[in-house]
């Protein structure tokens, strides 16, 4: 697969064996530990869709989808916290997170998901699909920019009659 000039990479399925090298492109993506200590934590639930991409051997992005869940009057419906996604700074604006997204979401898509959450940049996750929320009736479990709180739908119907509020899981802290 190519991305921007002419980079041949390789996208699969995180492994153990990558977690060092997936640690250090998210400290280098977010300039922090935060999502590092996050991605651990989540790991440990062991429930999750976690994808890298590879250049020349190199982990340079990395890919994140966690359970979540939307609470209505309905009951419970089953979602994916799509978060974090990450490139490392000298590969960014490249096209490799736009593929990373787009296999995450088809893996999301293979494996039976039907509703996906992000908190991210209006102007960039549309492109994938992603309205905000609140223009399909979901709310988020904390105060951000509505703007920013988006959904997709992944399966026609998933959301019908449901209105209600995203919970992340406990490792999120809290939401």
């Amino acid at each position: 697969m190519k991305a921007g000039k002419n980079i041949s990479i390789t996208i699969r399925t995180e492994k153990e064996e990558d977690f060092p090298q997936v640690e250090e492109v998210l400290r280098q993506a977010f300039a922090g530990e935060e999502e590092v200590v996050l991605v651990d934590k989540l790991r440990k639930n062991g429930n999750y869709i976690s994808l890298v991409a590879f250049v020349d051997q190199k982990i340079v992005g990395h890919i994140f989808f966690s359970p979540a869940r939307i609470k209505s009057s309905k009951g419970v419906e089953d979602a994916l916290a799509f978060a974090p996604v990450a490139i490392l700074p000298s590969y960014q604006n490249q096209g490799i997170g736009t593929i990373l997204i787009e296999k995450g979401l088809d893996e999301s898509r293979k494996q039976g998901h039907q509703i996906v959450t992000v908190l991210g940049h209006p102007e960039y996750y549309p492109r994938f699909g992603f309205v905000m929320a609140s223009s399909k009736g979901i709310g988020a479990p904390f105060s951000w920019s509505d703007e920013a709180f988006m959904i997709l739908i992944l399966q026609e119907g998933a959301l019908n009659g449901v209105k209600g509020v995203v919970s992340y899981p406990p490792e999120f802290g809290g939401f």
